[in-house]
């Protein structure tokens, strides 16, 4: 595999926008990468769960691609309020994130849960984004590359290829917070991310995308996107806005 991987700037909206301002972002979106024409990034929007199908509609044959932003480990059953990873694909979707910090936080999940939810997405030939990540605490106690590596082995599945899996590091510190790991932090984690994929997946590990995801916005972007081993971005609030989070596209290409 290359070992400069194709890169991939995700928009994850969490839990915002209704139907008006999603198709409006969408379009917008869609409408940049249009203008762009033909572009070495792989481009990709994340809106909750009920704007999936419109959502698809507005960048169909735009060239921006289609994600969620969690799925169940399960086909379908009786689990109210769930979405199984095979509904997202036949919205239209190609990627699901597993793992993200607020989902560890807000709803326990573990490294054995991420794992089985991005088993569930390989399933339904989904590409998981695989988030992973220290809080500030386990940082400022000088454990945060113990962390990523104990989670990157309780999440990752033991299948997972290039083609199908991408890693998103995201300091926990760094969400929402508007502070930011500085370069030299985001290089020494994303080289051991990388170091650690090797070790695992040989040839698959050295091509696997590692996403930089603690609020990075288009004033750092280009900063950050510089950083060997970082192949894209996890965007949560400046891809709210098409305006603010194309120029983000543009740093990684």
């Amino acid at each position: 595999m290359s070992a400069n991987p194709r890169p991939l700037v995700a928009g994850n909206w969490k839990m915002n926008s209704l139907r008006a301002d999603a198709n409006a972002l969408a379009a917008g979106v869609a409408a940049k990468h249009k203008a762009a024409g033909e572009i070495a990034c792989d481009v990709l929007v994340c809106p909750p769960f009920h704007l999936l199908t419109e959502v698809s509609a507005a960048v169909a044959g735009s060239g921006v691609q289609l994600g969620a932003q969690t799925c169940h480990t399960g086909v379908s059953g009786a689990h109210t309020g769930d979405v199984s990873a095979e509904m997202i694909a036949d919205c239209g979707a190609t990627y699901v994130i597993v793992g993200h910090s607020e989902r560890r936080a807000d709803h326990g999940e573990d490294d054995a849960t991420v794992k089985a939810r991005a088993e569930a997405a390989h399933r339904a030939s989904l590409n998981a984004i695989v988030c992973i990540g220290e809080t500030e605490g386990e940082r400022d106690a000088g454990n945060a590359l113990n962390v990523v590596e104990s989670q990157l082995a309780g999440s990752m599945p033991d299948a997972a290829t290039a083609a199908n899996t991408v890693v998103a590091y995201e300091p926990v510190w760094a969400i929402g917070t508007g502070r930011t790991a500085n370069t030299d932090e985001i290089k020494e984690v994303h080289d051991h991310i990388r170091k650690i994929l090797v070790a695992r997946f040989g040839d698959d590990g050295n091509g696997m995308r590692i996403l930089y995801g603690g609020s990075m916005k288009a004033e750092n972007a280009d900063g950050i996107m510089a950083v060997e081993n970082v192949n894209g971005g996890l965007i949560g609030g400046a891809a709210l806005k098409a305006e603010t989070f194309w120029p983000i596209v543009e740093a990684a290409l």
